[in-house]
């Protein structure tokens, strides 16, 4: 399940992943609060903290993200993607070279140094 995390920065949108993650908590939960800031900022800094494995995404799950993703291609600002598994933080590093924005990943011990860079405090 993702969960929206509260009491973030308010020019960025927050995530936690648990468990099994669905199409649907996509198109409940992601998708609203993704739209929601871009339509107040015109722009896209986004949090996710991973407390579960990739393969707990459902196929549904990994179309409706990167549709979202396409969607706004040129709203990313700044996106950190939140684990403790080096290969996930290196891929999300590696992803500004793909796509507008900034990607970085940050380790869960690291969490508020992730929301001070999505939020461009530093």
């Amino acid at each position: 399940m993702i969960h929206h995390l509260e009491n973030l920065p308010t020019n960025i949108v927050g995530f936690k992943a648990t468990g099994e993650i669905t199409q649907k908590d996509f198109t409940e939960i992601v998708m609203p609060k993704v739209k929601a800031l871009i339509d107040e900022t015109d722009k896209l800094n986004y949090l996710l903290v991973l407390d579960t494995s990739l393969k707990n995404f459902t196929i549904g799950a990994w179309m409706k993200d990167a549709m979202m993703g396409i969607k706004h291609l040129t709203k990313w600002n700044r996106a950190a993607i939140v684990s403790d598994v080096e290969a996930i933080r290196n891929f999300t590093n590696f992803f500004s070279y793909l796509m507008p924005g900034e990607f970085k990943g940050f380790e869960h011990s690291e969490l508020q140094q992730a929301i001070d860079w999505v939020s461009e405090k530093n």
